[in-house]
């Protein structure tokens, strides 16, 4: 349809009716709508095909058959900061915005490791931390120990109780009779001889569990005056291809032991810094 504009004796145009949408033609209308939906189809197939092919080198970097995750190993410090606070704000859906916030790990406190190109697997655990402990752009003796009892230079946090053993016995090369590398796990150990125990020891390494960490130094009987790292064991998983982020009943408590006043104020810090390796 084609009409001409009705304007005022001002040449402003007053109304203009504007050519019908609807085609005399039924038949075009119908060949219209089938080519438009063919289109939509066509576009969401793609779309879905998208997220297909985004989700299988997730999926891809689960290894049942070592346990590893890989996807951890590739992450630098500010993606895995990133990884680290979805996974909080996932797991804990009851939490206010200011107890996220205090949750926060900053991506100072992350020691960048994704150079790292061995697998992260348990016989490779000693040399990994070789590498990326240093302080003062020197070696750490990793076989060192403070003569303060309890109180070890780096902390390796565990999943599980099982993990944490099999992480200890790895780690022994570093052990000597100065120098022990503590086993802080609950299993078959009740709190009570746990604080006994650390009391009275020497040690350079620590292996345990979130829970048991945090009862320890609640208690004062673990100090973190020497300590200079944690190291989170991070790429691990278990045949339900989890790690230590991916389920509640160890992540909150992980999160609530590296967001405690007196460990996370000292991110960042040059001289008496602590620095979180995820391996």
């Amino acid at each position: 349809m084609s009409l001409s504009n009705v304007q005022s004796e001002s040449g402003v145009p007053l109304f203009e009716l504007r050519p019908s949408s609807t085609s005399p033609n039924p038949q075009l209308n119908s060949t219209l709508k089938r080519k438009r939906n063919a289109a939509v189809g066509i576009e969401k197939n793609a779309v879905s095909k998208k997220l297909k092919h985004q989700a299988v080198p997730a999926d891809a970097d689960l290894d049942l058959v070592s346990g590893i995750n890989y996807a951890i190993g590739r992450m630098d410090n500010r993606i895995l900061a990133d990884h680290v606070a979805q996974q909080i704000k996932r797991l804990g859906g009851d939490l206010s915005l200011v107890e996220l916030e205090d949750r926060y790990i900053p991506e100072k406190a992350i020691q960048d490791t994704s150079a790292w190109e061995n697998l992260r697997d348990l016989k490779n655990l000693p040399d990994f931390l070789e590498r990326y402990s240093t302080k003062s752009g020197k070696k750490k003796n990793l076989s060192a120990a403070s003569k303060a009892k309890g109180a070890p230079h780096t902390i390796v946090v565990a999943a599980a109780g099982l993990r944490a053993a099999d992480l200890a016995r790895t780690l022994r090369v570093f052990q000597n009779k100065d120098s022990t590398v503590a086993k802080l796990f609950a299993k078959h150990i009740k709190l009570k001889d746990a604080i006994e125990h650390v009391k009275k020891t020497r040690m350079g390494i620590a292996v345990g569990t979130p829970t048991r960490l945090i009862d320890l130094l609640t208690e004062g009987a673990l100090s973190i005056e020497k300590l200079e790292r944690v190291v989170i064991d991070c790429s691990h998983i278990d045949q339900k291809k989890r790690g230590i982020l991916d389920m509640r009943e160890t992540q909150l408590p992980l999160v609530q032991l590296l967001s405690r006043d007196n460990i996370s104020r000292r991110y960042g810090t040059s001289d008496e810094g602590i620095r979180l390796l995820f391996y």
